[in-house]
């Protein structure tokens, strides 16, 4: 199976964004919340965030499997949205993703993230790919949001 990793053009927000919706139907039932932002963003929202960020895509047999954003603001990458299709998952596809991006952003110092404090695998790849925990932020009382980074 071979993996391409290429940035995204205008023309693939559209499976982008439903591929999005897809992945992230598994975060709001873990959260019982299906109003959390990656469910209710839209394309004209997405365009936006096109404009002003790197959006990556990777691409199995012709197919988008996956995909990842980030963007840079002083000094610091802040990076978002890796999603792989629930048929492609375990298979290295995120782990290519989140290097591609760190990348992308070869100027950046430090790498940051977020996820939910429940979202278990997340939270087991961005350990192992080198994020550490620096911080909490409570959302509710059914949310809390772990705040990761990566200093070169």
């Amino acid at each position: 199976m071979q993996i391409n990793i290429l940035k995204a053009q205008k023309n693939d927000l559209v499976t982008i964004l439903q591929l999005q919706k897809d992945c992230y139907l598994s975060e709001a039932e873990i959260y019982n919340d299906y109003e959390i932002q990656p469910l209710t963003q839209d394309l004209e929202s997405l365009e936006k965030e096109f404009e002003n960020s790197i959006i990556l895509k990777s691409v199995i047999n012709g197919e988008i499997a996956g995909s990842i954003r980030g963007y840079e603001a002083e000094g610091t990458a802040y990076i978002g949205k890796l999603i792989v299709r629930s048929d492609h998952q375990n298979k290295g596809i995120g782990r290519k993703l989140m290097v591609a991006i760190e990348t992308s952003f070869k100027d950046c110092n430090r790498f940051e993230l977020f996820t939910g404090f429940k979202s278990e695998k997340n939270l087991y790849l961005y350990n192992k790919i080198g994020y550490s925990e620096f911080k909490r932020k409570i959302i509710d009382d059914n949310l809390t949001l772990v705040y990761l980074e990566k200093i070169k």
